[in-house]
């Protein structure tokens, strides 16, 4: 039997194909998923991997969490802070909490960002080249470099951009950062 999120997402990957106005065999190039496995997917057959939906997404040019969102029914208006999801990375001591989660219907994510003294964080390629994005600094010192330019930011800055590579978030000794990273897809 059919799970309910399997026949939307199968529903949904199908309708992200046919705006493209891609076929299976145009998908499947730019995914790197065989063209027997997006139509077993977008006929509810198979349930996809994190992996697969993960190239789908980077195919359509958005983050997983697009993706999933895309499948979602509505979206709350209003999100208490306990059931904010918060994400912790050991190794660069960066933790984010969900503010407001992406959905469907609305076209933007709203992170808060917060980095322990003396960190380096690296994305080495965007989950969505050229995604808009606008981080606002709130306390704290961090540096940010993207594309061959660095900006120091403290507490009130704010730094737009589109994420087109490479982009590093640094900490000082003796000083962390916390901040908003607003992300909006069109």
């Amino acid at each position: 039997m059919k799970s309910d999120l399997t026949v939307r997402l199968a529903g949904r990957l199908s309708e992200l194909r046919a705006a493209r106005g891609w076929t299976l065999d145009q998908l499947s190039n730019a995914s790197g998923v065989s063209r027997a496995a997006l139509s077993r997917l977008e006929n509810a057959e198979v349930s996809p991997s994190a992996d697969v939906l993960s190239r789908l997404a980077a195919a359509h040019d958005m983050t997983l969490s697009r993706l999933f969102s895309l499948i979602e029914d509505g979206y709350a208006a209003h999100i208490r802070r306990d059931d904010q999801a918060v994400w912790r990375d050991g190794e660069t001591g960066l933790a984010k909490r969900i503010v407001s989660p992406a959905t469907a219907a609305l076209a933007g994510e709203v992170l808060e960002c917060r980095m322990t003294p003396n960190t380096e964080m690296i994305q080495d390629a965007p989950d969505v080249i050229g995604q808009e994005h606008h981080l606002i600094m709130v306390t704290g010192y961090m540096r940010v470099e993207l594309e061959g330019e660095a900006y120091q930011l403290g507490p009130g800055d704010a730094l737009r951009y589109r994420e087109h590579g490479e982009v590093k978030f640094l900490t000082a000794k003796g000083q962390g950062a916390k901040f908003y990273l607003c992300s909006v897809t069109a």
